[in-house]
């Protein structure tokens, strides 16, 4: 045996004994509890700090396992995941008799997701059935993508963390509602041009609409230090303010005098996967305020965009030009 397969081991037994376990996936790392275990989904509620009523993501060793957890599968879901599982996408189903409320808010429906990650699909083979696990952080706060960040968050109050590198993605699935539409409820690394060529229509949901999704609050994947997101003059005049640690798409700027200036480059999937990791590292630069520049339009930087904008609504600022 193994040392990773000794690991796996430990993390089953934990997760059946009704334990947490931090695990990776190709998006983020998950915390994750046995899904059928009512008290153990709550213990995520509580080491995260997470309200109750937000829906959690049930994960599946495969799109087989469809049928133990939801209700009914439209023709379009199935599609859907036939295309795109294992991998970034989460699907909104109406959830299947037996079915957890600690996992679905106390909504009729489920989100469930395949993930890609050959060591989630190890640890989810392995335990036989579904994992529940939204983001390894404290809730509201930046998502984890390797497991030091998981071990920063939660320290000896997690102690089984299995360390499967950096996620390779670095931003939580694309969340879609098969109900009576096709409804994007969170994008992320699978865009809805990518959705559309398969299923014509996904409708961009309107705020408050449809199913309450998880990582779906106006306020959200926010850094501890304020984050300011502009564009233009308002994003050059912010950034050379003394105290300013800077996330741009660009080399530091003339006069910057501020904590720490990282130039994240313009490859949309370069600087989704690296999102999180700049954050915490501008977060710890000890500045007075973290100065985003706001990102391009266009679908590749469309879940970025959307995680940058609810991290400055957290700290209470909308974005300036």
């Amino acid at each position: 045996m193994t040392t990773l397969d000794a690991e796996i081991g430990r993390a089953v037994s934990a997760l059946k004994a009704g334990e947490l376990v931090a695990f990776p996936t190709e998006t983020v790392y998950g915390l994750g509890a046995d899904a059928r275990n009512a008290d153990a989904v709550r213990r995520i509620y509580t080491l995260k700090g997470r309200p109750p009523g937000h829906p959690l993501i049930v994960h599946l060793a495969s799109g087989a396992e469809l049928g133990a957890w939801a209700r009914s599968v439209p023709q379009a879901a199935r599609r859907l995941a036939e295309r795109f599982w294992p991998g970034p996408l989460t699907l909104i189903l109406p959830r299947a008799a037996g079915v957890l409320d600690e996992l679905t808010g106390g909504q009729p429906t489920i989100a469930l997701r395949v993930p890609s990650h050959p060591l989630a699909h190890r640890l989810l083979a392995a335990f036989g059935d579904g994992i529940a696990a939204p983001s390894a952080n404290r809730y509201g706060r930046v998502s984890p993508t390797t497991a030091a960040h998981v071990r920063e968050e939660f320290g000896a109050a997690l102690p089984i963390v299995l360390d499967g590198g950096a996620s390779s993605v670095g931003l939580e699935s694309t969340i879609v509602s098969c109900l009576d539409e096709l409804l994007l409820l969170r994008p992320g690394g699978i865009t809805v041009p990518e959705l559309e060529a398969l299923v014509g229509p996904v409708r961009r949901a309107d705020r408050g609409e449809g199913p309450r999704a998880p990582g779906s609050p106006a306020a959200h994947y926010a850094p501890g230090t304020p984050l300011v997101l502009a564009a233009g003059a308002a994003f050059a005049a912010a950034a050379l303010a003394p105290a300013a640690a800077v996330l741009a798409q660009g080399p530091a700027r003339a006069g910057f005098s501020g904590r720490l200036w990282i130039d994240a480059g313009r490859n949309a999937v370069q600087y989704g996967h690296d999102l999180y990791s700049n954050l915490r590292r501008l977060d710890h630069s000890g500045a007075g305020t973290i100065v985003v520049e706001s990102p391009p339009e266009g679908p590749a930087w469309e879940a970025i965009r959307d995680r940058l904008t609810r991290a400055a609504a957290a700290c209470g600022a909308e974005e300036i030009a």
